[in-house]
């Protein structure tokens, strides 16, 4: 499990610095996107612990009278926040790409188009 979640964080982050790499502003734009997936996926993979499948998210450890594990909830509601701000900084880029584009005429990151 940690394999499969260490090669997803890698082709995400790596996806994404390939893309922002790229010429046009919307491929740099959606580079943005999945470097912050990576970057999400990164933090709660390491707030979670070891990964675990199929497991409630409270632990009874023995019977009545004995303290339950409880999942941490921090990592969780850090996700939630950057999901949400990185939702309205794509919305926000999206908006500063039409503009550019309508005042430029071109969509390249340097505003002018090499061929």
């Amino acid at each position: 499990m940690e394999l499969v979640l260490a090669i997803a964080i890698g082709c995400l982050v790596g996806s994404g610095v390939w893309l922002i790499l790229r010429p046009r502003t919307y491929q740099v734009i959606i580079g943005i996107s999945l470097v912050s997936y990576g970057v999400n996926l990164f933090m709660f993979a390491m707030g979670m612990g070891k990964p675990r499948v199929g497991l409630p998210p409270i632990l009874d450890k023995g019977g009545s009278g004995t303290l339950a594990v409880y999942a941490d909830p921090l990592p969780q509601a850090l996700v939630l926040t950057a999901i949400v701000i990185g939702f309205a900084m794509t919305a926000l880029f999206l908006v500063v790409l039409l503009a550019a584009r309508g005042l430029t005429g071109s969509d390249h990151v340097d505003g002018r188009e090499t061929r």
